[in-house]
């Protein structure tokens, strides 16, 4: 169960429109390694982990990735709004104005819709969090991308708030990592299970 709070995580206050640049940030929207795929993912794998700390911290941020998500859409709605047909031309927008005007679709950059197979859950704690750590390193890598190519300083403004959060969760599932092998036994540790090696 959850609470919802009706104000962004952070602030989001765009003053100019900019079609193409909201092109390039929907990828965090629904792209391979955006905010939909890293909310579903998180709180997909607190199911199936088995201590309470660790579903702790996978709720938590899980949870913030529905926040960013919000923001992502934010983003792009304030960077499309009141766009005239010549801005959406002159832009390269054309192509996703036609499918969506300016609604918010979870797509990436390049155009390709959302899918889950972008996505893991495996059910291993080790294996989870492995991938957890490396989906946040490929956030923040997109995070990165995007600012290269930004001049907007409404928009620079939130995506490194967006980037920093990154390497938040980076730091804490690093932490949870620690926890998990420091409480998994020679049992259930894959490094460590000698039945795994016997012929």
């Amino acid at each position: 169960m959850w609470v919802y709070e009706k104000k962004l995580q952070y602030p989001i206050k765009i003053k100019n429109t900019n079609p193409k640049l909201a092109k390039m940030i929907i990828t965090q929207y629904g792209g391979p390694d955006g905010e939909l795929g890293a909310s579903l993912r998180y709180l997909s794998q607190r199911f199936s982990m088995p201590y309470p700390e660790l579903k702790a911290i996978l709720t938590d941020i899980g949870t913030e990735e529905l926040g960013h998500l919000e923001m992502i859409g934010a983003i792009v709605y304030q960077l499309t709004k009141n766009l005239t047909p010549e801005e959406i031309k002159k832009a390269g927008f054309e192509d996703y104005f036609v499918d969506h005007t300016t609604g918010i679709y979870p797509t990436s950059a390049s155009g390709q819709p959302f899918t889950a197979s972008s996505i893991a859950v495996k059910g291993d704690p080790i294996t989870d969090l492995h991938e957890d750590l490396a989906a946040e390193q490929k956030a923040r890598t997109t995070y990165d991308n995007i600012l290269r190519f930004c001049d907007d300083p409404d928009v620079k403004d939130a995506i490194r708030f967006l980037r920093a959060r990154e390497i938040v969760h980076y730091q804490r599932f690093g932490e949870g990592l620690r926890i998990c092998t420091d409480k998994l036994n020679s049992k259930n540790f894959y490094a460590f299970n000698p039945s795994f090696d016997k012929k």
